[in-house]
C-alpha cells in the first residue's frame, strides 16, 4: 500500500487575497450607487467603479473601490429608539423608518403605537421592550413577520397577541419583552382600515 503524502498545513491567507462572492460584489455596487446619489462621486466615475466591482475577484479589488467613501451605516449602528407616551401619546410609523435593534416604549398616560408596516428593517431580530403603564402599548407588524412574546410579563393589563406564527423567509423576528402594566400590551397585524390606508399609499406612490 502506497503511503499518501501528508496534507500541506493550512495557510493563513490575507483577507485581501480571499475570493469575493456575488453578495460581496452586490454590497459594493449598492454602496457606490448610494454614494453617487449623495453627490460623492459623479456618474462617469460611478460607471467605471461599477464595472470594476462587477468583475472583481478578491476583497482587495473591492476594497479599493470604496476606500475613499464613508462606511455605510447599518441598522446595527443605530441607537435604541425610545418612545414615551407622556400625556399626549407617541407613535412611530406607518411612514418609512429605519428600525434599530432595540426599541423601548413607555405607554405613560397617552399610550404608544409602534407600527412596522412600512419600516425598513435589515435585522434578523428586533427587541421591543414595552411597558404598558397607564395607557398601553400597541405594536403592529406586517403579515409574514413573527413575534416571540414569551419574555413579556403580562402584568395587570395583560398581553393580547393576535399575530400568526408563520414567518416568511428574510423577515425579522420581533422579540417582545417588558411588562403589560395597568393597560397592557397588544401586538397584531394591520387591521382592515390600516391595510386599506397602506394600499392607498402605495397607489399614490
Amino acid at each position: 500500500m502506497t503511503a499518501q503524502p501528508p496534507e500541506p498545513p493550512p495557510r493563513d491567507v490575507p483577507r485581501g487575497e480571499l475570493r469575493a462572492s456575488h453578495d460581496d460584489r452586490e454590497a459594493v455596487v449598492e454602496q457606490l450607487r448610494d454614494a453617487a446619489a449623495e453627490g460623492r462621486i459623479d456618474l462617469d466615475e460611478l460607471d467605471t467603479r461599477l464595472e470594476r466591482a462587477l468583475t472583481a475577484r478578491t476583497y482587495a479589488e473591492l476594497d479599493v473601490l470604496t476606500a475613499d467613501l464613508p462606511r455605510p451605516r447599518t441598522a446595527g449602528d443605530l441607537p435604541p429608539l425610545v418612545l414615551k407616551g407622556g400625556l399626549h401619546g407617541a407613535s412611530r410609523g406607518p411612514a418609512r423608518w429605519d428600525v434599530p435593534g432595540h426599541v423601548i416604549a413607555h405607554g405613560g398616560l397617552g399610550g404608544v403605537k409602534l407600527d412596522f408596516s412600512r419600516a425598513e428593517c435589515r435585522l434578523p431580530e428586533v427587541t421591543v421592550e414595552a411597558y404598558g403603564e397607564t395607557a398601553g402599548v400597541t405594536v403592529v407588524i406586517p403579515e409574514g413577520w413573527a413575534a416571540d412574546t414569551g419574555a413579556l410579563d403580562p402584568g395587570i393589563g395583560g398581553l393580547k397577541d393576535t399575530t400568526t406564527p408563520d414567518r416568511l423567509p428574510g423577515t425579522p423576528l420581533i422579540r417582545l419583552t417588558g411588562t403589560g402594566g395597568m393597560a397592557g400590551v397588544v401586538i397584531r397585524h394591520p387591521n382592515r382600515w390600516e391595510r386599506r390606508k397602506l394600499g392607498n399609499g402605495r397607489a399614490r406612490g
